[in-house]
């Protein structure tokens, strides 16, 4: 029986993201991880909390763990990089196929009792119209936090993210145009993390 599940999590700090582009900092998935379950979290709460009348309810804290675990595979995969990832469709149903292995067999490092409590985290059902739902506001998260990546690395006089905060924020928008909770979020607490530290306080 394999007990090296939670020793593979840890492990997602020494993946890292972006990289085709050169970082002024760096940033592994265990970070942005945890940056995009705040996020989702906070995209949850303002769905319930002003956006819920009509529309399908989330739960916020499987909206949160859905977010931690939603790079899990890369641990065995690498991140590939997004201009890859989507070149063509062949390409993306390939890396579909290898990421439903790498999560089947991060799986199966727990013990046999245990892997049904992160089976639908891991491996999400969205057959199901809430956990379908609850995975959109991730996947929002997800590029809002790609988008504040590309502010840091801006900030930083970078202009290698240039491109990609063009391309970053024309998705966002997008996203931001059919779910009112990110359209929100864009609106009222995006702009602060252009902020230094003095300004913030």
């Amino acid at each position: 029986m394999s007990q090296n599940f939670f020793a593979m999590m840890h492990r997602m700090r020494y993946i890292n993201r972006w990289g085709l582009m050169r970082n002024t900092d760096p940033e592994n998935i265990q970070e942005h991880s945890l940056q995009v379950a705040i996020i989702a979290h906070a995209l949850a709460v303002l769905r319930n909390q002003y956006y819920a009348p009509g529309r399908i309810a989330v739960d916020e804290g499987l909206v949160a763990l859905l977010a931690i675990y939603h790079d899990a595979g890369e641990i065995l995969t690498g991140d590939l990089p997004t201009p890859v990832k989507y070149f063509n469709p062949a390409i993306r149903d390939s890396y579909k196929a290898v990421e439903s292995v790498a999560t089947a067999k991060l799986l199966s490092m727990l013990p046999d009792d245990l892997a049904p409590a992160w089976r639908p985290l891991l491996e999400p059902d969205l057959q199901d119209p809430a956990v379908k739902e609850a995975m959109r506001l991730v996947k929002a998260a997800d590029r809002i936090s790609a988008c504040i990546k590309c502010l840091d690395e801006e900030k930083s006089g970078n202009s290698e993210f240039r491109q990609a905060a063009r391309a970053t924020r024309a998705s966002l928008e997008e996203i931001a145009a059919d779910l009112p909770e990110v359209r929100h979020f864009v609106d009222h607490f995006l702009p602060s993390f252009r902020l230094s530290l003095d300004e913030l306080q």
